[in-house]
């Protein structure tokens, strides 16, 4: 129990655990600023007739519940919660809501005296909530990131069309459009993004590359930038890489126990290659994050070559691939081993070369994790024999492929169940009696999940251990389709029978499944 707890409890302070269901903190009130709210750590969370109920989490600060007391001009009820929560709450109230953007931007259309966007002022590490510039493409800027970070996108898109600038966010996967800049602000959005990411602002030609970090809430958020030379002007993509929303551990990404426990069986032997296959932006990094993290101990050198590196993890050292100066994976791959590691993540196999000294890597006392681009886990196999690796290394190094995709979830607040048709069951490859209560679920779409149906992202995954029966076949003919029958035999799941599954549990729909995995489950 912490000190400040015990403090609450000997004060008489009421302890509440969750503070997210009072009226304010529910429905995003915000009655204070949000820097003295912050700095403080009070947030107001109702009012009644005895006056107004404020969470704090030091019940010795009686200064900040004076102040409170003379700014609502009420009398206040303190109550103790956890710091954390606090936190989560202060920012759950300030939360950027698209209707307040559209706002700002008919605000905007009323003000015609912008300064070009090219303040270079506390751009590196500001925190957006504080930002209190009158600029208006400043703060236009910052309230479309502030909107996207609170909506959990994983990319923001600028992009000049014929029209004008269209925004759009990425969420759970799927591009929604959400804005129109003003069309006069357009260059100047698109200057201030370059300023801020430390780009050339006078090139507008070629491609450039940058990075920005910023703080929102309390937490920091770094943003890869790309820019790229269109038709109608430069069109701008930012990635949003938020730790705070990363879950790292292979027990908090949606794998069922079965499966699991077989991977980890893997993750924990001396030698060998474990491959991640998928498209871009199927979780794959996470997964293999993940495992290491699991793995990783002091008495362990684990050692990473990415492109780029993402998330910066405690104990772990982490290499980036750099073009300019011709440090590939290949070459990067050699130096590392050069120091004596134990574990080694590559973060993609792309070449002949790299194929082969992480081959090498493994065959040498070495546990190596990487990624390779292939539709599901037998066909990994098969591109490392297209690639030249001769079989009998492929069936002495690889111990197993993991193959994944995300579907999206069913939004809780408007999840609503209905019979399916025995079509859709048959699609699926279901049975009525696998169906719990005979019915599917769906999201008819609610403010919550912004008219989707949709909130948050599953993991659907398909491993195949190479088993000694797999290993004869590898010798025998690389053939994916040979090899995904073999394991099939082996009790491998599938894509499509996992997300089949996930779907009759109620976590995903029967239409997102067949987005995700048909394709997959067609070729073969």
């Amino acid at each position: 129990m912490s000190e400040e707890r015990n403090q609450a409890e000997r004060f008489g302070i009421p302890i509440q655990e969750k503070i997210d269901h009072f009226p304010w903190v529910r429905d995003q009130v915000a009655v204070i600023p949000y820097i003295f709210a912050k700095q403080k750590k009070i947030l107001p969370l109702e009012e009644s007739e005895s006056g107004v109920t404020v969470a704090i989490s030091d019940p010795l600060d009686l200064e900040s519940i004076d102040e409170m007391r003379l700014l609502l001009k009420k009398q206040i009820n303190p109550v103790y919660c956890s710091k954390s929560l606090l936190e989560a709450a202060i920012e759950r109230c300030y939360h950027q809501k698209e209707e307040e953007t559209k706002k700002l931007f008919n605000d905007l259309e009323k003000e015609k005296n912008s300064n070009d966007g090219k303040r270079e002022d506390a751009l590196e590490g500001y925190d957006l909530l504080e930002q209190a510039d009158h600029n208006p493409v400043i703060r236009m800027v910052n309230a479309l990131i502030i909107e996207a970070i609170q909506q959990g996108a994983s990319d923001i898109h600028f992009e000049p069309t014929e029209h004008g600038l269209s925004v759009r966010f990425r969420i759970d996967g799927v591009l929604q459009k959400r804005h129109t800049p003003p069309r006069e602000y357009q260059n100047q959005v698109l200057t201030r993004i370059k300023v801020m990411s430390k780009m050339d602002i006078a090139e507008h030609r070629l491609p450039q590359d940058g990075r920005i970090k910023l703080r929102h809430g309390g937490r920091e958020i770094d943003f890869r930038v790309s820019t790229l030379p269109i038709v109608h002007g430069e069109r701008i993509v930012l990635r949003i890489l938020d730790k705070g929303n990363v879950l790292l551990g292979l027990d908090r990404i949606g794998m069922d126990e079965k499966l699991l426990k077989n991977l980890r069986r893997l993750t924990h032997l001396p030698e060998g290659i474990i491959l991640v296959t998928g498209p871009t932006g199927s979780g794959k990094t996470t997964t293999l994050y993940s495992a290491l993290s699991e793995i990783n101990a002091s008495e362990m050198n684990i050692m990473t070559i990415e492109d780029p590196v993402e998330y910066k993890l405690p104990g772990i050292s982490q290499m980036n691939v750099n073009s300019r100066i011709e440090l590939d994976f290949a070459k990067g791959l050699r130096h590392i081993l050069r120091q004596d590691p134990d574990v080694i993540m590559i973060g993609e196999i792309r070449d002949r070369e790299t194929a082969e000294i992480a081959i090498q890597a493994s065959l040498t006392g070495h546990l190596v994790l990487s990624t390779l681009h292939t539709n599901d886990a037998p066909s990994a196999l098969t591109r490392l024999a297209d690639m030249g690796i001769e079989p009998y290394l492929l069936a002495s190094s690889i111990l197993g492929v993991l193959a994944q995709r995300l579907v999206r979830r069913i939004c809780p607040v408007c999840k609503t169940p209905y019979v399916p048709s025995s079509d859709e069951l048959v699609e699926l490859g279901l049975k009525k009696e696998q169906v719990s209560g005979g019915k599917l679920y769906r999201g008819v779409g609610c403010e919550s999940c912004f008219g989707t149906g949709y909130k948050g992202r599953q993991g659907v995954y398909e491993l195949m251990p190479v088993t000694s029966k797999i290993k004869t076949q590898v010798l025998k003919s690389q053939d994916a389709e040979e090899l995904r029958r073999l394991a099939i035999k082996e009790e491998m799941v599938t894509l499509f029978q996992r997300g089949a599954l996930l779907a009759a549990a109620g976590l995903t729909t029967s239409a997102e499944v067949l987005r995700v995995t048909r394709l997959n489950e067609e070729i073969h």
